[in-house]
C-alpha cells in the first residue's frame, strides 16, 4: 500500500470523524435543551421510554451522548434506574439510523451538501441556523471523508495479505474483540460502523466476516458511559452496567444465530449489491431485536444489576468529582441541567448553614459564647469554600454554549451564593460581637437582649422562607420575604432609637452601645441580603432544571 493511499485513508477517516462531530455537536445544541426536558421530565411506561431514547439519539446521531446524558440524570436523582433501562435500550435502536444514512448513495452530492452547510455557519448570524449549517455542512464533510476512505481501500482488494486479514475477522471471538478495542478508542459505535462500511464500500470485508466486528462494536461502546460513571452514585453505576448486559446479551443471541442459521446470507440476499446497507441492516436488526426481546425483562435487568453492584454501607459521593469528569465529558447534552440540579442542592446545604450561624450568633451575644465561637467559625469558613468552589463550577458551565434560560439561571444562581456569603459575613461579625462581650465582661439590660431575640426570630423567619424557595415549597412567598424585610427596617429604625433613649438615661454604657449599633446594622444588611436571595429564587424559571426525582416509577 503506496503512501499516497495510507494519506487518503487517514484523511478520509479525518474528514469522516470530523464531520460526524460537527454534526452530533450542532444537533445537540438545537436540540440539546428541549431533548433533556423531554428525558427529565419522563414519567410514562417503557415504550414511551424506549421512543424517546431511540428519538433523541437519532435526532442528536449519538448514542453515547444519551446515554452519558442519562446516566448524570440517574447520578442527579432526576430518573430512576428504571427509567434509564428503557432509554438505554432505546438509545441502541437509535444510533443505527447513522449506518443507514450512510447506506444511502448520496456521494456524488456530498460536496454540495458540504458547500451549503458552510455557506449557512459563515454567513448567516442567527445562531440557530449557524448550527443547522453545521449540521448541513458535518453531513457533507463526512460523505467526502467515506468516499475518501472507501477509495482508498479499493487497492486492498488485491492485496492477499490484508485480505487474509479481513477473512480472520470470520472467527467471532476474534471480530468480537477488534471491534469492541477500536469503538473503546474511538468512543464511538456510529463512527467505527461507518468505518466498516467504509471497508465493506471498498470491498476489502465481506458480511460474514463483518458481522462479528460489528457486534464487538455495540459492547466496545459501552465504554463511554463507564468513564462518564466513575465518581457517581451507584444507582448511576448500576446503568452503565445495564448499558453493557444489553449489548453483551444481544452479542450471544446473534453469534449464536449466525453460527447456527443462514441470517447472515439471508441479509446478504436482501441487497446482494450493497455490502454497506448490509451492514447498516444488520446493525438496525441487532438493537430493534434485542430491544424486543429484553423489553419485558427491563426490571429484571435493573434487579440484577443491583444485585451485582449492591448499595454500599456508607454511600459517599464526591461531586467536585463527578463535576469534573461531567464538564470533560465530549458530550454537552445535559450538562446543564445536571450541573445546575448538582450546584443548586449545595447552594441549599450553604444556605441552611448560613441560617443556622445567623441564629446561633445572635443567641450567642444574648445569652454568650460558652465555649467560644469556633463552631460558628468553622461554619464560615465551610460557607466561604463553598462560596469559591460553586463560583467555579458555575463559570465553567457558562463556558459553554448555553440556552438564554440556563445563563439567566447560573446567573441568578451565582447571586444567591454571593449573598449567602455577605450574610455568613455579618452573622461571623455578630459572633465576634459576642466575643467582644465576654472579653470585656460587658452586658445589656433585659430590655436589650428582649430587642436581640426579637432579631433573631425576624431573621428566622426570613432564613425559613429562603429555605422553602430553594425546596421549590409551595408555601414559598416572595411577600413574604419582602414583609420581613420592611419589618427589619423598621425595627432597626426602633431599636436605634430606643438605645438613644437607653444612653440618655443613662441605662447602657459606651462600648455597649457602640457594639450594639454595629449589630443593627449587620442585622439590617442580613435583612437586604435575604430579600436579594428572595428576588433571585422567584425569577428563576425551574422548568426543565428541577425534574421529577428518582422516586416517579415507570411500568
Amino acid at each position: 500500500m503506496g503512501v499516497e493511499l495510507v494519506l487518503s485513508l487517514l484523511g478520509g477517516l479525518g474528514l469522516f470523524l470530523y464531520g460526524m462531530q460537527m454534526m452530533s455537536t450542532n444537533l445537540e445544541a438545537v436540540a440539546g435543551n428541549r431533548m433533556k426536558q423531554i428525558l427529565e421530565r419522563l414519567t410514562a411506561n417503557r415504550f414511551l421510554g424506549v421512543f424517546v431514547g431511540a428519538g433523541i439519539t437519532a435526532l442528536i446521531q449519538s448514542s453515547s451522548a444519551t446515554t452519558v446524558m442519562t446516566v448524570g440524570f440517574v447520578n442527579s436523582g432526576l430518573m430512576s434506574l428504571r427509567q434509564a433501562v428503557w432509554i438505554i435500550m432505546g438509545a441502541n435502536i437509535g444510533t443505527t439510523i447513522t449506518g443507514q444514512l450512510i447506506a444511502l448513495d448520496v456521494g456524488v452530492l456530498a460536496p454540495l451538501i458540504a458547500f451549503a452547510g458552510i455557506i449557512l455557519l459563515i454567513f448567516v448570524k442567527n445562531k440557530k441556523i449557524q448550527h443547522i449549517g453545521g449540521i448541513v455542512a458535518g453531513i457533507g464533510v463526512l460523505f467526502i471523508g467515506m468516499g475518501m476512505m472507501s477509495d482508498a481501500m479499493v487497492p486492498l482488494r488485491d492485496s492477499p495479505t490484508f485480505v487474509e486479514l479481513m477473512t480472520k475477522f470470520s472467527n467471532p471471538l476474534l471480530g468480537i474483540i477488534v471491534g469492541a478495542v477500536f469503538t473503546a478508542i474511538i468512543q464511538s459505535s456510529s463512527a467505527s460502523v461507518g468505518i466498516l462500511q467504509a471497508l465493506a464500500m471498498g470491498g476489502v470485508i465481506n458480511l460474514h466476516s463483518a458481522v462479528f466486528v460489528l457486534f464487538g462494536q455495540n459492547i466496545g461502546t459501552c465504554i463511554t458511559a463507564l468513564l462518564a460513571s466513575i465518581g457517581t452514585s451507584r444507582n448511576a453505576k448500576r446503568a452503565t452496567m445495564i448499558h453493557f448486559m444489553f449489548n453483551v446479551i444481544g452479542t450471544v443471541i446473534f453469534v449464536t444465530l449466525c453460527i447456527l442459521t443462514p441470517f447472515t446470507d439471508f441479509i446478504i440476499s436482501l441487497t446482494p449489491d450493497n455490502p454497506v446497507a448490509q451492514i447498516a441492516n444488520v446493525h438496525t436488526i441487532f438493537n430493534i431485536t434485542t430491544t424486543v426481546i429484553l423489553l419485558p425483562f427491563g426490571t429484571m435487568l435493573e434487579k440484577l444489576a443491583t444485585m451485582m453492584l449492591p448499595d454500599k454501607a456508607v454511600p459517599v459521593k464526591d461531586t467536585d468529582r463527578w463535576f469534573e469528569d461531567l464538564m470533560a465529558s465530549k458530550h454537552h447534552l445535559g450538562i446543564s441541567t445536571i450541573a445546575i440540579n448538582q450546584i443548586h442542592e449545595e447552594i441549599t446545604a450553604m444556605l441552611d448553614t448560613a441560617a443556622v450561624n445567623v441564629s446561633e450568633s445572635f443567641k450567642a451575644v444574648a445569652e454568650g459564647t460558652e465555649g467560644g465561637i469556633e463552631a460558628i467559625a468553622a461554619r464560615e469558613e465551610e460557607i466561604d469554600l463553598s462560596n469559591m468552589r460553586l463560583s467555579k463550577k458555575i463559570s465553567k458551565i457558562l463556558v459553554l454554549d448555553q440556552t438564554p434560560k440556563d445563563i439567566d439561571t447560573l446567573n441568578r444562581m451565582y447571586t444567591i451564593l454571593g449573598n449567602i456569603e455577605r450574610i455568613g459575613d455579618h452573622a461571623m461579625n455578630l459572633a465576634e460581637y459576642a466575643e467582644t462581650i465576654e472579653e470585656k465582661k460587658l452586658s445589656f439590660s433585659e430590655y436589650a437582649k428582649k430587642e436581640i431575640a426579637a432579631m433573631e426570630s425576624s431573621c428566622r423567619e426570613g432564613m425559613d422562607y429562603l429555605h422553602k424557595a430553594a425546596m421549590g415549597d409551595s408555601e414559598f412567598s416572595l411577600s413574604g420575604v419582602v414583609e420581613v424585610e420592611q419589618r427589619i427596617d423598621d425595627i432597626t429604625h426602633r431599636f436605634r432609637q430606643n438605645q438613644i433613649d437607653r444612653m440618655r438615661e443613662g441605662n447602657c454604657s459606651v462600648e455597649s452601645s457602640i457594639l450594639y449599633s454595629e449589630m443593627l446594622t449587620d442585622y439590617e444588611r442580613i435583612g437586604d441580603h435575604m430579600l436579594n436571595i428572595a428576588q433571585a429564587y422567584a425569577a428563576i424559571d425551574w422548568s426543565g432544571e428541577r425534574g421529577q426525582t428518582a422516586a416517579t416509577s415507570m411500568d
